[in-house]
């Protein structure tokens, strides 16, 4: 990636409603060129969206979890991630090594609400699970090293 893309992007990562024209301002290129730029990172996929960023406390959800799920059956066919995708308090669902199959990541209002969310996670997916609650987050969502 050329460095005035890497530019662009880690000024997007900052700001992603930042106008072409001060992210030109940012990185001494036109408008028009910043436009075109952004248009091509978009297009091969290193920009894949934009998007709000919201207080989940805000909203009512102050509870974060990390829910680790293995199947019953090993043998099983892995389809975990498709049968929790529309589970619509998992807000990550990552694929992992180690005793585990998957990490989940799940925003709840309440610890009744936790416990709901894992008998439910348990009969959709026939898996065992190992939950970790999480108190507080000093930081997250951090943008990659570019």
């Amino acid at each position: 990636m050329e460095e005035l893309d890497r530019q662009i992007v880690q000024l997007l990562v900052k700001d992603g409603r930042m106008s072409y024209t001060d992210l030109g301002k940012a990185t001494g290129l036109s408008t028009s060129a910043v436009h075109q730029r952004v248009r091509r990172l978009e297009q091969r996929g290193v920009i894949r969206g934009y998007a709000a960023v919201v207080d989940p406390e805000a909203v009512g959800l102050p509870m974060t979890a990390f829910i680790s799920v293995k199947p019953f059956d090993p043998s099983a066919p892995d389809d975990i991630a498709e049968r929790l995708a529309g589970v619509p308090e998992i807000e990550a669902c990552h694929s992992v090594a180690g005793d585990e199959n998957y990490i989940l990541k799940v925003r709840v209002a309440t610890p009744h609400r936790l416990e709901e969310l894992l008998a439910r996670l348990r009969t959709l997916a026939g898996v065992s699970t190992r939950t970790t609650v999480v108190l507080s987050t000093p930081y997250e969502a951090r943008p990659p090293q570019i």
